[in-house]
């Protein structure tokens, strides 16, 4: 075998080994739980964003996963405002990857004033995020 013919076929049999690292490339999964696109989980960053939609959005980092709202005044209650922060801190779609803070305050003869929030509350939000993370990943399973 010629030296031109020999090159020829090594480099057809070597080059795709070395474009992938010499091993097979793994099969991925179009709605992995681990969808990096963004800093964050995209499916908890969407479900967050679907969650707090009727807020007034202050400030968003889909790279750091903080979404912080301004403060809401639900008008069956304009007496009451509340402000909600929600930080993602993995990639990868769990329960622990999400926090979930929040400030309420009432009015007081004029005068905004911090009040107490049930844990409750925030423990409720963040279960309705997780809940529609986990619906969205679903829905990208099946399409």
């Amino acid at each position: 075998m010629n030296r031109l013919l020999r090159c020829a076929i090594l480099g057809s049999l070597i080059l795709p080994l070395v474009a992938c690292g010499g091993r097979e490339r793994p099969k991925t999964d179009i709605a992995a739980s681990k969808v990096t696109t963004i800093g964050v989980n995209a499916y908890l960053w969407r479900a967050s964003l679907d969650t707090i939609s009727f807020m007034p959005i202050l400030q968003t980092d889909s790279n750091g996963g903080v979404i912080v709202t301004d403060w809401y005044v639900n008008p069956n209650v304009p007496t009451e405002r509340v402000k909600i922060t929600i930080t993602i801190l993995d990639q990868d779609l769990r329960a622990d990857a999400l926090r979930v803070a929040s400030l309420r305050e009432v009015n007081r003869n004029g005068q905004w004033v911090s009040a107490p929030v049930q844990a409750a509350t925030v423990q409720k939000l963040e279960d309705i995020i997780l809940t529609r993370a986990r619906d969205l990943r679903r829905a990208a399973i099946v399409d």
